[in-house]
């Protein structure tokens, strides 16, 4: 009984095994049928996409989806020996067999169909093998056979093409290349197979842009340095395996924007979970960059990845691989690099540090990268960025930092020992660069927290890496360090440093004082950068030369004269000041001395004083000979300062004018005209408010009067003169010596009756007025119409006593006018009549005038006749000719206002 139970339940259980494997053979053959059924529908989708009129790239993304899913379906069926196991027969497992394949068939046709249409459409073999990758059941070694067909098609086809367009290259060859070393031996056979094909394409490429070199630069003398393709040699066998031909092979026969992808995409592998995978890529990755790295572009893309990855917990091997990677970047484009690196926040981090090591580590581009360097410490940190929607990556703020970062940056580089050639090479421009930055840097820190003076420390490193201990270490004695943070202190530091450098004859001055001169001529990018090079230049000069300098360097001095910065024009006067003594001994004195007088027309006042005080120092060493061929031009250019707006100008112009005619006094006659032309501003100012201008005005025109033999100097020398009386005292002077100049004095004076100070109105009404008084007949009815027409302006003016003034010689300007007759004849006959009187006046203003008018140092007596003449105010004729002469002037008055009445 118990026999029979157990053969019971081994035969139900026999049954049950049958009924599973009939149930699993019929669900296979079921996943089959499906999975054709499912192709078959896919590549009509496809087939009747690549008909349609669709947007290229979303006719691409869809296409993409379906192959997606048809590659799911394909290869997700079981193996080709478990297929054959549900076959009953031989015939069972040949149909699945045919099946089987003609699956796999329809999935290579559609990608065949797809590239035949449009090579761009190999990209879908990458997603393949990255497809592939995800999921080890599906069948890896069929899917990179039909990868490998596809190629080998692609290849096939491509060389009909007259040019190819085939941007996925890159990256499929990224991942062939990883596959080539796969541990499965049909799956690296299949893989090198492809990537034999893949550069067999790569090289249609690159014969293509050959040929359209070489027809584009066919020309004498023109060559094309493009290796030819025929050069390149690769077989799938060597392939296999072999990381350093792989990457020999791809480097040199991908584009450069192919390897950019090739390498961009090894560098993604790095981080990969499977290190396995992330070792063969950084093997790849490095030997591809040993050789190829100057055809990578996208390299502060590429550098900024590494930075972040290296942020992240990257493993001590991928920190060691990535750090690398930068070297290698390094040699072969230096400046994309440490552009890069200085796009980072300040101060830098440990990572940042890294990088900078690794960076410096490639010696043979060390002049490169301090010339990179240098073209970043021209900037100004600080300054705001012009388009900040431009910048790549963040920063602390949005104001330019990357001269900060760069001497950071130096700190590290400079003590490097392959970089001391380099270093001896640069010291001139990496000295002054740091010298500007410690002035920029110091204003800056009085804007911003106090972060560390990187500018300062990287100037101590250079100095000593470049055998100047000593020099840092007395520069540190004079506490010049500590001091530099301060921005008052700067000028001084720059002196120091220069003094300190120049005391211990350091050996580069004859390179540094070639740069200084070369940066003066060229000319800084800012003005305060001349002030620091103005500096320096200078105390160097002082320390190597003897004074005059020389020729090429005094021309420098003589332009920064009338620079636009303040401070650079008062640095050059006050150096060319302290030549007074050897003046005589500079070869072109004249243009230095008229490069002093432009200075006299700047807008800052401190400037046009220090010009004033430079020339007057100069004058005084100056020889005669060239002084006196200068004197009227020098004479001309102070006139228009005795009206500046500040006192200060003003009495240095009206006191220099004197001097000058002082030390000319041999030369008088040359200076005539300029005298006359500063008779006016001499005469007003006498009013002025400030007491330096008016004592500038007496010392002036006593010696005025000295030369042109005037007895005015008595009046000038009384405690309280007063104006009218020596307006009056002048105008009769120059009514016996110098009566040609009254018109263009009465003209001069006429300007200064719209000035905004009520000092020179009321002057220039009074001046105006004995002017007209002696000169009435010399003017025209036109020029005496537009005298009456200025003072009538004047009769309006806010103060009542330049109204009552203006009264006076309105009525002066009146008579004269009403004397004038309309026949120019008589105009000259009456002329002559006034040559021949000479007539002295008295005061019409009564202005300040002393109360003793009798006993005053005027010496005017006053006679009966005399104040009648006051009183009716008529004029008084004093003869100077003798009684017969007056005799017939009377009668030829008579005469002509006869003649007059006739009219």
């Amino acid at each position: 009984m118990g026999l029979i139970q157990e053969s019971d339940i081994a035969t139900e259980a026999c049954m049950n095994k049958s009924g599973m494997r009939r149930r699993k053979e019929a669900q296979t053959a079921a996943s089959l049928w499906d999975a054709y059924s499912g192709l078959l529908s896919n590549q009509a989708m496809i087939l009747a996409m690549n008909s349609s009129f669709v947007d290229p790239l979303l006719q691409y993304e869809t296409q993409l989806k379906i192959v997606e899913l048809s590659f799911k379906m394909a290869f997700a069926i079981p193996s080709l020996d478990k297929v054959k196991e549900i076959g009953k027969n031989e015939d069972d497992q040949e149909d699945l067999e045919n099946l089987y394949r003609t699956i796999l068939n329809i999935f290579e046709d559609t990608l065949l169909i797809l590239v035949s249409k449009d090579l761009y459409k190999l990209q879908i073999l990458k997603e393949m093998a990255v497809w592939m990758s995800e999921d080890n059941l599906y069948m890896q070694e069929r899917a990179m056979v039909i990868i490998s067909r596809v190629l080998s098609f692609a290849s096939r086809k491509v060389k009909g093409y007259t040019s190819a367009d085939v941007p996925c290259l890159g990256v499929l060859a990224a991942e062939l290349s990883l596959l080539c070393s796969h541990a499965d031996p049909s799956i690296t056979q299949q893989a090198s197979l492809g990537m034999y094909h893949l550069l067999c394409i790569a090289k249609c490429q690159n014969a293509d842009i050959a040929k359209n070199k070489s027809t584009k630069y066919d020309k004498p003398g023109s060559h094309c340095f493009l290796p030819s393709p025929s050069d390149i040699e690769f077989l799938p066998k060597i392939l296999q395996r072999d990381k350093s031909k792989i990457a020999q092979s791809v480097g040199q026969t991908l584009l450069p924007c192919l390897l950019t992808d090739f390498v961009w995409s090894l560098l993604m592998k790095l981080s990969a979970p499977d290190q396995t995978t992330a070792s063969e890529a950084a093997t790849i990755l490095k030997l591809t960059l040993e050789y190829y790295a100057h055809k990578v572009t996208m390299v502060s893309k590429i550098v900024d990845v590494i930075y972040k990855q290296l942020c992240g917990n990257a493993s001590p091997i991928l920190k060691q691989v990535m750090l690398r990677v930068i070297t290698l970047l390094t040699r072969t484009s230096p400046k994309k690099v440490i552009f890069q690196l200085m796009d980072y926040p300040v101060p830098a981090d440990n990572t940042l540090m890294l990088m900078w090591q690794a960076a410096g580590s490639e010696s043979s581009v060390a002049p490169l990268v301090l010339k990179t360097i240098l073209l970043i410490l021209k900037g100004k940190p600080g300054t705001m960025e012009e388009r900040i929607t431009e910048r790549r990556h963040f920063s602390l703020d949005t104001t330019n930092m990357m001269p900060v970062a760069a001497s950071q940056a130096l700190c590290t580089l400079l003590p490097i020992g392959s970089y001391k050639k380099a270093v001896a090479q640069f010291f001139p421009q990496l000295l002054m660069a740091l010298m500007l930055q410690l002035y920029y840097t110091s204003n800056l820190r009085l804007m911003t927290e106090d972060r560390t003076f990187y500018a300062r420390d990287a100037l101590r490193v250079l100095l000593n890496c470049s055998g100047l201990q000593q020099v840092d270490i007395a520069l540190k004695r004079k506490n010049c360090w500590n001091q530099f943070s301060q921005a008052l202190f700067h000028h001084h530091g720059v002196y120091l440093v220069a003094k300190t450098l120049s005391d211990y004859n350091f050996p580069q001055f004859p390179d540094t004082l070639h740069y200084l001169y070369k940066l003066s001529v060229e000319g800084p990018r800012r003005s305060e950068d001349n002030v620091i090079t103005i500096i320096f230049l200078t105390e160097l000069l002082n320390n190597f030369f003897k004074d005059p300098f020389p020729e090429e360097f005094l021309v420098l001095f003589r332009n920064w004269v009338n620079d636009s910065d303040p401070a650079v024009s008062k640095l050059s006067l006050q150096k060319i000041a302290s030549m007074a003594p050897v003046i005589n001994e500079i070869e072109n004195v004249c243009s230095l001395l008229i490069a002093i007088l432009d200075a006299f027309l700047s807008q800052d006042k401190t400037v046009v004083i220090r010009a004033l005080m430079t020339l007057r120092r100069l004058l005084g060493k100056l020889d005669k000979v060239t002084y006196s061929s200068l004197c009227t031009r020098i004479a001309c250019s102070y006139c228009p300062l005795m009206d500046h707006s500040n006192g200060g100008i003003r009495s240095m112009a009206i006191r220099h004018f004197g001097e000058l005619l002082r030390d000319m006094s041999q030369y008088t006659w040359m200076l005539n005209d300029v005298v006359f032309g500063g008779l006016v501003p001499l005469m007003l100012f006498l009013e002025d408010t400030e007491a330096r201008v008016v004592k500038a005005c007496k010392y002036t025109l006593e010696i005025c009067a000295s030369e042109l033999k005037w007895p005015t100097s008595y009046l000038l020398k009384d405690e309280h003169c007063s104006f009218e009386l020596v307006v009056l005292n002048i105008c009769n002077n120059l009514l016996i010596s110098h009566q040609k100049y009254i018109i263009d004095l009465i003209s001069d004076t006429l300007g200064f009756l719209r000035s905004s100070r009520t000092y020179l109105r009321r002057g220039s009404v009074i001046l105006i007025g004995y002017l007209a008084k002696l000169g009435g007949h010399l003017l025209l009815r036109d020029e005496i119409q537009v005298m009456l027409e200025a003072i009538d302006r004047v009769l309006l003016d806010e103060d009542p006593v330049i109204r009552e003034f203006a009264e006076i010689t309105n009525k002066i300007f009146m008579e004269i006018a009403h004397r004038l007759t309309s026949s120019n004849i008589k105009q000259s006959f009456q002329r002559l009549f006034n040559l021949i009187y000479i007539k002295k006046l008295k005061p019409l203003y009564n202005y300040n005038l002393p109360k003793d008018l009798t006993g005053s140092p005027m010496g005017i007596k006053e006679t009966k006749n005399d104040k009648e003449a006051i009183t009716d105010n008529n004029y008084e004729d004093v003869l100077v000719k003798n009684e017969d002469v007056s005799v017939k002037n009377a009668r030829f008055t008579s005469a002509l206002e006869h003649t007059s009445e006739e009219e």
